[in-house]
């Protein structure tokens, strides 16, 4: 039995998330759970809200008929207009449900507007390091992803990207907070990048769009208030999901947004509903939609996740580790301590830490570490930091 070459390829080059998030299930048998020390996966240790489970089991206990039929493909209508009330006051836009598309997860939110905006060869540009997952998306669409690098500490390098914008450009893709390095950018920063992308949409006769994706958006630290993206320039689209800021990850709720100003939204929108169909997701879950309309603007405890990254942050420091103290998500993006990321990733698993190489989101030489795990992970993994950097940053 064969399967296609791009996808054989992929499958050798597999995710070095899962790859180390399996690794971790294996040397969790072997030591016990206790034992490992796994920041390998983003998956948030924190439970939903209780508001969340009050709303969940009101709305189970509803017999309506039809509950669990088709809707439209874009989505509830009562749901697209509570998001839209909310990102309204979130964007500093107007938006109404029209401008709305549920859909199954940031991820299904990714693809669908890839889908509807790409032509085959069109290139997306996106800063390093960047989501895994992104290449991928860009491909499934007939697209080119084109990385660009960042500064030093991971803000956009507008120079880069106006260097990179070339006759095939059709979108930016962002994300702000960042994974994996946590980095939020500013509203400066954001305007500065709208006023790029409009006078290269205006040179060229034809827009550049600017897409965010957003799930950590809820997930700042230290006061902080992520900027508004489409304050910031007319033609953008967010992705977004409730994975992250409701816990609900398995349940695989997002949404996509098209900025009011976007000429003739109208029709994009209609793209965007078309293509939620035809990539097979037909429409988000019925249950998860009715559940997130009621819950707009509620999140986790999020003081779990500062402490944590509080805590790693200094452990590394004190190790000597060359690392960013991320603004927002929860991931740290530290300069591992040899050329080969891959190999000090291994070394880290001979510790009993899991961690993944930067090698995976186009930055070799970094490693990326989850910290939306119990405080004990953390804390239990301090004294292998600790070895380690003794060994690589002697005083």
């Amino acid at each position: 039995m064969s399967v296609a070459k791009k996808i054989a390829e992929s499958s050798c080059r597999s995710s070095w998330i899962r790859e180390m998030f399996e690794e971790g299930a294996k040397l969790s048998e072997i030591h016990g759970c206790d034992n490992v020390f796994d920041f390998s996966i983003g998956n948030p240790n924190l439970e939903p809200p209780e508001q969340f489970q009050r709303v969940l089991e009101e709305l189970v206990a509803d017999r309506t008929p039809g509950r669990h039929g088709y809707m439209s493909n874009a989505g509830y209508p009562e749901t697209r207009v509570a998001v839209a009330a909310y990102l309204s006051q979130d964007q500093g836009v107007d938006l109404t449900g029209a401008h709305i598309v549920m859909t199954v997860g940031a991820g299904g939110a990714l693809n669908v507007i890839l889908k509807a905006i790409l032509d085959p060869g069109d290139e997306v540009i996106v800063p390093v390091p960047y989501f895994v997952e992104y290449g991928s998306y860009v491909d499934n669409h007939g697209g080119v992803l084109r990385p660009v690098g960042s500064t030093t500490d991971f803000d956009l390098d507008l120079a880069s990207i106006e260097a990179a914008i070339g006759p095939q450009t059709k979108a930016v893709l962002i994300n702000s907070p960042h994974n994996p390095t946590g980095r939020v950018y500013s509203a400066e920063t954001l305007a500065g990048l709208g006023a790029l992308l409009r006078r290269k949409s205006e040179e060229r006769g034809c827009i550049v769009y600017l897409v965010s994706d957003e799930p950590y958006r809820r997930i700042v630290y230290d006061g902080l208030k992520v900027p508004a993206v489409m304050a910031a320039y007319e033609n953008s689209l967010i992705a977004s999901s409730y994975s992250k800021e409701l816990s609900l990850s398995g349940e695989r709720i997002g949404y996509a947004a098209a900025n009011p100003a976007i000429p003739n939204v109208g029709a994009m929108v209609e793209a965007l509903t078309m293509t939620n169909r035809i990539l097979g997701y037909v429409n988000a879950p019925a249950l998860m939609q009715r559940v997130v309309a009621k819950l707009q603007g509620v999140s986790v405890d999020i003081s779990p996740y500062q402490r944590n990254r509080d805590v790693l942050y200094q452990a590394l420091i004190e190790a000597g580790f060359e690392v960013y103290k991320p603004q927002g998500a929860f991931y740290m993006f530290p300069k591992a301590p040899v050329e080969d990321d891959v190999a000090f990733c291994r070394e880290m698993q001979e510790h009993l830490v899991l961690v993944v190489p930067g090698s995976g989101f186009g930055a070799p030489g970094y490693f990326r570490m989850a910290y939306c795990v119990a405080p004990q992970v953390v804390d239990g993994a301090i004294p292998a930091l600790k070895q380690v950097g003794a060994k690589y940053f002697k005083k």
